[in-house]
């Protein structure tokens, strides 16, 4: 992929971006940061001797992004216990959110790991079925079944009234 000048340039230029798909996927913008540093960090010691599969090294740090997403949770969940009162009202998005964004990102929020990246990555990242698959190293059906059981699901919760969804929070 390159050298450390070429690295550089790639954080430069699209760090913002694999946070903000990172906030996404972790519903926090402080988890999303640590969750990118993680990945840079590591991808840094090999940058020189990377070959990306894809052939683009953005999405090549974006499925380590991803991966490192779906086991850090569960990493994350066995070492640190948050009380509801610790997290402030609104840290996950850097603009103001109206109600039914606020909503829709609980909802999200709610998703199993797996349907909640594949619903991102099709909806965020506008990925085909098949680059999904390869993010989340599935085949193809596990990945439509992903996508529909999450948008399923949102829109079931969405269509429940205000007092019912707000009670599983």
């Amino acid at each position: 992929m390159g050298d450390t000048a070429s690295f550089d340039q790639f954080v430069h230029d699209h760090q913002q971006a694999l946070v903000r798909y990172a906030v996404l996927l972790s519903g926090s913008r402080a988890d999303a940061e640590d969750l990118v540093q993680e990945v840079l960090v590591r991808i840094y010691q090999r940058w020189g001797e990377l070959d990306s599969p894809t052939g683009t090294p953005y999405a090549y740090v974006r499925r380590a992004v991803t991966n490192e997403y779906l086991s850090w949770r569960r990493r994350w969940s066995t070492r640190h216990i948050r009380s509801v009162a610790d997290l402030p009202e609104g840290e996950h998005l850097d603009r103001p959110l109206d109600e039914r964004d606020e909503r829709l990102w609980r909802l999200l929020r709610e998703l199993p790991r797996q349907q909640r990246a594949a619903v991102v990555l099709r909806y965020y990242e506008d990925l085909t079925d098949a680059e999904i698959a390869e993010v989340l190293n599935c085949r193809l059906p596990t990945v439509r079944s992903h996508v529909s059981r999450g948008l399923a699901a949102l829109r079931s919760a969405i269509g429940m009234p205000e007092r019912a969804w707000r009670g599983r929070e």
